[in-house]
């Protein structure tokens, strides 16, 4: 193996575990966050001799948040059918718990919503980088985020109220 790549493998195997977490927030679906989460690899690997020196983790985390929005730029069409599947509800620990609420208040904001939220509060990316990152006003991002957020708190009151 040349330098080059034992440093990427290096790098991945210090961040795929991140990265994948970051993709199923992102997206709800863990086989389609595996799925980015390789194509992320890839293109950090065609790049990595431009970007090791760099901060290569930050350049997976914007062609991770690209992958995402444009897929909601240009959404996949899906038929609908008549029946809904069903959905058990788990009998699970609180730690677990959490998570699947976590996943329900994120799948209940929109595409956008959920890419400003992950950025910020999972990334702890300022608002200015969050803006940097999707291309547009600092104020997007914080009415965004602040309307995400006020969704997620209705969610869990509404959880609290059914328990």
């Amino acid at each position: 193996m040349a330098r080059g790549d034992v440093e990427f493998v290096e790098f991945v195997r210090a961040s795929s575990a991140r990265l994948q977490h970051a993709a199923y927030l992102l997206t709800g679906d863990r086989h389609q966050a595996e799925d980015d989460v390789q194509t992320v690899l890839v293109r950090v690997y065609t790049a990595w001799p431009r970007i090791r020196r760099q901060d290569p983790f930050a350049y997976a985390r914007k062609v991770l948040a690209n992958m995402v929005i444009d897929r909601w730029r240009r959404p996949i069409r899906e038929d609908a059918t008549e029946e809904l599947p069903e959905r058990p509800i788990p009998d699970l620990a609180d730690g677990v718990a959490t998570q699947e609420w976590l996943l329900r208040a994120l799948a209940l904001l929109s595409p956008r919503e959920r890419t400003i939220v992950v950025l910020r509060h999972f990334w702890d990316l300022s608002e200015a980088d969050v803006a940097v990152e999707l291309k547009v006003s600092v104020g997007t991002v914080k009415s965004t985020a602040s309307r995400a957020l006020a969704k997620m708190r209705m969610s869990e009151a509404l959880m609290e109220r059914v328990s």
